[in-house]
């Protein structure tokens, strides 16, 4: 895992601290395991499957918890977790960017660039280098305007007002 961020690969970034509780919660699924099983086992055992509701919600507890474990399985295969960028010229994973919506230069927005998984750990919005502004803005510099496509199909136009390191 590298200690540092890059500006061209944008990967799944975390702090430290982010990284820590992402583990801590996929140990605690993966130790749950054998308790799930259990609880399904039981409620296997109290007879007709068809009408047993308790059988049901364990088994579909069961999946929602196995499907989280392949997430946090796949997130931190993938994290470089490090200390956001010590200076930062153009918007990159890890730094804070303050934007303003094209026409409207009172509209402004502040976010992290960053995984949602660490949003746990900051007050800023955080938005996915993945996502339609995330993917539209890496790279961008103070000054310059990017467009993106929201979920609604409409084409937004922001400028990119400041770029800084984010602080934990």
């Amino acid at each position: 895992m590298s200690t540092s961020t890059d500006e061209q690969d944008p990967g799944v970034w975390l702090t430290q601290s982010a990284h820590d509780r992402l583990k801590a919660e996929l140990d605690q699924l993966v130790a749950n395991r054998p308790v799930m099983a259990k609880e399904i086992n039981d409620r296997r055992e109290e007879g007709d499957l068809k009408e047993n509701g308790g059988y049901h919600a364990a088994r579909e507890e069961q999946g929602k918890q196995e499907g989280r474990i392949r997430q946090l399985t796949d997130l931190l295969r993938k994290a470089r977790v490090g200390e956001p960028p010590a200076t930062a010229t153009n918007a990159a994973l890890g730094t804070v960017i303050t934007i303003a919506f094209d026409g409207d230069a009172d509209d402004t927005e502040k976010f992290l660039l960053g995984s949602r998984e660490i949003a746990g750990t900051t007050d800023l919005t955080v938005y996915s280098p993945e996502s339609a502004l995330g993917s539209a803005i890496v790279g961008a510099a103070p000054g310059e305007t990017v467009t993106y496509q929201a979920p609604n199909g409409r084409a937004i136009s922001v400028k990119v007002l400041g770029v800084e390191p984010f602080v934990p």
